[in-house]
């Protein structure tokens, strides 16, 4: 097993996760098997129950695990499926040396952070990484670790002093040190300034680990110059500095590391058995990254949610949305919409807010509800759904998005005006969305439904089930505390809201569509998290064609897309 570990210096946010994804990329395309963990130095059991601006999304595993979004990236990039212990936090560390305390494992010894905490940091990594993560069930040969955080953070600390103490158990030719470190550039001179990547690689070397590569940051290409600068006063080689500025899609980091030599250094550094040059996957990569930087014509989504000031919030349906764009060969045009904008409220208090907000929504070519929780911001989102299925303009609503097109409905189509969820009015005479039985409401740590579940279409008349080519079922992750009430169902489709996907009981409602509209679709699981480049996710695609008014044509050619 060969190991690379990818550190930050500087600041957080670098990039650290799309570079590691690009390596094992890369690697991935040499024919090697890649495995990849994130740590993240949290005391946090999970993500589960950060609000996205903490960390940005949550995303969902196949097992239920609910982590941090660059296991999204990992799993994208790589086409794997991992698992919740391919994230580790402080939390789940400490825990684990806890309960074995608590066991007596330890034979009355002091438990103390060395050796107790950073041998099972690494009997953790060393366990991981021989799970198999793609389809064949191999165990992988690389793997790629993220350490969160940058050099120096003080709860970092005891992950570094694990890593300094595994190379050595590894040994020097199955462990490997990428370093990836910023290089600004203030308007003032517009001089690429060195000394914060030194200050970095200094505090490194100062804990014990020595970087084999460093990752240079930056807005702009950086000059050779620097590179040499770098290069002799942090003691590398200068094929050692790697430079990685800002592109126009993520695609590109993986072709820019190519070009740069580093599949020659890590064949050396690792002894690798691999050729000097890539296979056929990284070259699709390099047409993919062409064909997005060539695209013309322009697709408009409005994603109407209540996180849209930062967009990592909703990463994996921006990467949904953007798969199946480069995939009928348009260009996408993602229009965040906060909710709360859309209210009749704020018209009140700001009306250009209010107006700007709903220009955006009437010109988009399609229309967006992503998943989330609590009632702020609901009222807009019902305005939003209410607009797509009277104007017929495409519609997707995503977990909470299709319990609030239920709720929708049946407050405007069923006359039930004070249809709700229990989520946000306990008392509702028409509860239309309920808590599910097993639904904890003491603890909010994974009491929800998460993970993988399968959902059987219950008719061939389903869009859906076409976008899926004609299968019998699909197997998506969820995550949900609160479903469609089934008892109620049938009142919806006497009036034409058609539910035609459910769980293996037949109790939970998993899919709607709507009869006579081009598409309103609502799915109670989260298909963005299944979406990858070269594989988007069919809910996300039907969306997309239907935007494009290319839908029918589509489905008339038995879902084939166009050359």
């Amino acid at each position: 097993m060969k190991y690379i570990l990818v550190t930050g210096g500087v600041i957080s946010g670098i990039g650290k996760g799309i570079i590691a994804s690009s390596i094992g990329t890369i690697l991935k395309s040499c024919g090697l098997r890649v495995t990849a963990i994130k740590i993240d130095p949290y005391i946090n059991i999970d993500a589960g129950t950060f609000s996205p601006y903490e960390h940005g999304e949550v995303f969902v595993l196949n097992d239920g695990g609910e982590v941090d979004l660059d296991l999204g990236n990992y799993e994208r990039f790589l086409d794997i499926n991992l698992y919740k212990d391919n994230n580790i936090t402080t939390g789940k560390i400490y825990q684990h040396v806890i309960n074995k305390e608590r066991h007596g494992d330890y034979l009355g010894k002091t438990v103390q952070v060395v050796p107790h905490i950073t041998d099972a940091v690494q009997e953790w990594v060393m366990n991981q990484a021989k799970v198999p993560v793609d389809d064949d069930k191999k165990e992988p040969q690389i793997c790629v670790i993220e350490l969160g955080g940058t050099i120096g953070d003080i709860e970092g600390m005891p992950f570094v002093e694990a890593f300094r103490q595994f190379q050595f158990k590894a040994k020097r030719e199955n462990f490997c040190n990428i370093h990836v470190s910023l290089v600004p550039q203030p308007n003032a001179t517009g001089e690429q300034k060195t000394k914060p990547t030194q200050n970095s690689v200094r505090a490194l070397r100062g804990l014990g680990l020595s970087p084999d590569l460093i990752v240079c940051r930056s807005a702009k290409p950086i000059e050779m110059a620097v590179k040499e600068k770098i290069s002799m006063f942090c003691h590398v080689e200068p094929e050692q500095v790697i430079f990685i500025h800002d592109v126009s899609s993520t695609y590109r980091v993986p072709i820019l590391l190519e070009e740069q030599g580093i599949i020659k250094y890590f064949k050396q550094r690792l002894n690798l058995p691999i050729d000097d040059q890539p296979s056929d996957l990284l070259m699709k990569w390099k047409k993919m990254a062409c064909r997005y930087e060539r695209l013309l014509k322009v697709c408009s989504i409005a994603l109407v949610g209540k996180y849209t000031k930062l967009s990592d919030c909703y990463a994996s349906v921006f990467k949904a949305l953007e798969h199946s764009a480069l995939a009928i060969n348009y260009k996408l045009d993602l229009m965040y919409i906060d909710s709360t904008e859309l209210e009749r409220s704020t018209e009140a208090e700001n009306s250009v807010k209010y107006h700007q907000a709903w220009h955006k929504l009437c010109k988009a070519d399609g229309i967006l509800v992503p998943g989330g929780f609590g009632i702020r911001g609901t009222e807009g989102k019902l305005q939003a759904i209410s607009w797509a299925r009277t104007k017929k303009k495409p519609f997707l609503g995503v977990c909470l998005g299709m319990q609030l097109a239920v709720v929708e409905f049946a407050r405007n189509c069923l006359n039930w005006e004070d249809a709700n969820s229990t989520e946000f009015d306990p008392d509702t005479k028409h509860p239309v969305v309920i808590d599910m039985p097993e639904h904890n409401p003491g603890d909010m740590g994974g009491t929800m439904r998460l993970g993988k579940r399968r959902t059987v279409f219950k008719t061939e008349k389903s869009v859906l089930r076409k976008l899926y080519g004609e299968e019998t079922f699909v197997e998506e992750r969820h995550r949900h505390r609160y479903e469609v009430n089934p008892e109620l169902t049938h009142c919806f489709e006497e009036k034409g809201l058609k539910f035609v996907g459910h769980d293996t009981e037949g109790n939970r409602m998993e899919i709607i569509e709507l009869e006579n509209h081009p598409y309103f679709v609502g799915v109670q699981f989260h298909p963005e998290f299944s979406s990858r480049p070269m594989k988007p996710s069919p809910p996300y695609l039907g969306l997309l064609l239907a935007a494009t008014g290319t839908l029918n044509a589509y489905l008339q050619r038995g879902c084939k897309l166009s050359p």
